[in-house]
């Protein structure tokens, strides 16, 4: 079954193609803490077509662009020249540890008052005064 996801989706982790060229023509630059795994063109060369040195990720499982943490993602869009596996980036005390767009899981926020969660909206306190074209 897992073969023919390789053959068939792209959005299950990478394909036999994707697999075949970055064999060909990849180099690994690292991986991060979800386990995405990151490449270049093998040497760092511009890829002629598109003017730039080409980069591309193979996800850890289903693939979700949101899944990239920040340094790799401003690396995959050519912001930064160095990969994070090649830095020593130590994060401040107060940023939070990166995670993934939760919308559609069970994870996601859903506030109070919505179909999906517990509790009730509180009721409207009068502060507010509809407009009215005539006014």
């Amino acid at each position: 079954m897992k073969t023919l996801l390789q053959i068939f989706t792209w959005w299950n982790g990478s394909t036999i193609g994707t697999r075949f060229w970055t064999s060909r023509k990849g180099e690994r630059v690292g991986e991060d803490e979800f386990g995405n795994v990151y490449y270049r063109t093998k040497g760092g060369a511009v890829d002629p077509t598109i003017g730039v040195q080409r980069r591309w990720v193979q996800y850890n499982g289903y693939a979700e662009a949101t899944a990239i943490p920040p340094g790799w993602w401003g690396w995959m869009h050519l912001q930064i020249d160095t990969p994070p596996s090649e830095t020593e980036y130590k994060p401040r005390e107060w940023q939070k540890q990166h995670r993934p767009n939760q919308t559609g899981t069970v994870n996601a926020y859903h506030p109070k008052g919505s179909m999906l969660s517990h509790g009730h909206r509180q009721a409207a306190t009068g502060d507010y005064q509809a407009w009215s074209p005539g006014d």
